[in-house]
Formats: structure tokens, sequence, C-alpha cells
């Protein structure tokens, strides 16, 4: 990781770089590498690095995710985060982000993202360009 992680209070306090387990380290890494406007789930991620599951991944994000793009990290039937829904539907609206709107008989008509049309595959349209999907190891999924 090449820059220092700090928190901006979205979703914890977010230690420094230094004193991120490897585990969290790479989990933040691969939240910074998902497009602006696209998400990924936590078993997502958890699949990409080959390593750990959903609520690990989960559990990285809750106590370091703000120090990453946490809004880009989702549960994978698109309901908002608890407790920042207003924060992220926001960053969601400013990047583009595809959602589905609430029913009426939905608490607080928030709208969910649309995971047909936003699941970033972790390989097209990377933060670094196509090709590569931003990997640092060139596009290759890590297999179990």
């Amino acid at each position: 990781m090449s820059e220092d992680r700090t928190s901006d209070g979205a979703t914890g306090d977010a230690p420094e770089a230094a004193g991120l387990p490897g585990y969290a380290e790479r989990v933040l890494d691969v939240a910074d590498l998902i497009p602006p406007g696209r998400v990924m789930t936590y078993g997502d991620i958890a699949e990409w690095l080959g390593e750990g599951g959903p609520r690990q991944v989960g559990r990285v994000m809750a106590l370091y995710g703000a120090a990453a793009s946490w809004w880009r990290v989702v549960r994978s039937d698109g309901t908002l985060l608890g407790g920042h829904e207003l924060r992220a539907l926001d960053r969601y609206r400013e990047e583009g982000t595809p959602l589905r709107e609430a029913s009426r008989g939905t608490d607080g008509h928030l709208p969910r993202i649309d995971m047909r049309r936003a699941r970033w595959d972790g390989t097209t349209g990377g933060a670094d360009g196509p090709g590569d999907g931003g990997r640092p190891d060139g596009g290759e999924k890590a297999h179990r």
C-alpha cells in the first residue's frame, strides 16, 4: 500500500497503515481498486483475494474501512450499509452507481444498489484502466 490510511469518520477509527494486519491491508487495497460507480460484495473481495470469507471482509471494513472507499463494498442483496445509508447514497449518486428505487412500502424508501449493473468483476475497467482491472498481479485471480 503506498499511502497512509487515515479515518474520515465513515465507519470506525482507522489506525495508520503501519498498524494494519496484512489481511486487512489487502482487503482495503482491493476496495480502493473498485472503480467509481461500481461495487463489490464482501464475498467478492474474499473470493478475489482467495482467502477469508464475507464475514472476515466485513470485519475488516467495520474496523478499518473508513480509510478506503467503504461505500463500494456492499451486501450481496444491494441494501445500503446500516447507519451510513444517506452518506453512502450521496456517494452513489455522485459516482453514478446504478440504483433500484425502493417501493413505497419499504422502510425509509431508500433505494438499493442494482447489483446486476453495478457489480464489478475485478477485471474490467479497473482503477488502473482496462486489461488488468487494476490488479497488482496483472489480472490473475487467486485460486484456492
